[in-house]
């Protein structure tokens, strides 16, 4: 397998991910009103589906709207979708280094989450690029207090998940640069999924830090 083929597998991945906790952790969390033991069920078997054919929950998504001839944006509905809280990434910590990651995180997302109403206002856009930028900056200075702060017998792994954001994070970055010159808002929804989802790997990796003495 090539560079590139590794890339885009692993960009794919991100996609296949975000389709089942945001699109089907939402529906499991409803059904826990009516069924604790169906949804918790339906849950891990979702989940165990997905781990072992990956792009599963994505394939069942799109096959749904097809039946139902609905006609929306899939990468756009997922970016929309993108400031929901998922418990599973949200930290539970009392420390105020990990309440504040997690702070910057759903920030982040949020502002993500606008782009589909801002891209077509240039004045408005440019300035959810700059919100973007600075929730970025302050996600980044956050980790690197906790990496100060304290420890993991993994902290090469989380050092790692940190690289992947600030690589996605740059991504991001050229494609808004591309945008400006070829118009092509699928790109840019597209990039900003991924660097959700990554600013959602973040909070996973963080959830097991230790503290430092």
């Amino acid at each position: 397998m090539t560079m590139e083929e590794m890339k885009n597998e692993a960009d794919t991945s991100s996609r296949v991910s975000m389709a089942l906790y945001t699109v089907m952790y939402p529906v499991f969390t409803q059904l826990e009103q009516v069924d604790l033991s169906a949804a918790q069920t339906l849950r891990a078997a979702f989940i165990k589906a997905e781990k072992e054919n990956p792009g599963l929950t994505q394939d069942i998504v799109m096959k749904i709207l097809e039946k139902k001839n609905l006609k929306i944006d899939y990468n756009e509905s997922l970016l929309r979708m993108a400031a929901d809280n998922v418990e599973e990434f949200m930290i539970d910590r009392r420390e105020p280094e990990f309440q504040e990651l997690n702070e910057r995180a759903r920030a982040l997302k949020h502002i993500l989450s606008t782009i589909p109403d801002e891209i077509n206002d240039r004045v408005g856009f440019l300035q959810t690029i700059k919100d973007i930028a600075s929730a970025i900056k302050e996600l980044l200075d956050v980790l690197n207090t906790v990496f100060r702060k304290y420890q993991h017998q993994n902290r090469r792994a989380l050092e790692q998940q940190k690289k992947e954001f600030v690589k996605y994070s740059k991504s991001f970055s050229d494609t808004l640069k591309t945008f400006f010159k070829d118009g092509k808002v699928i790109n840019v929804f597209v990039s900003a999924n991924r660097l959700t989802h990554q600013t959602n790997m973040i909070l996973q990796a963080f959830k097991t830090v230790e503290y430092k003495p």
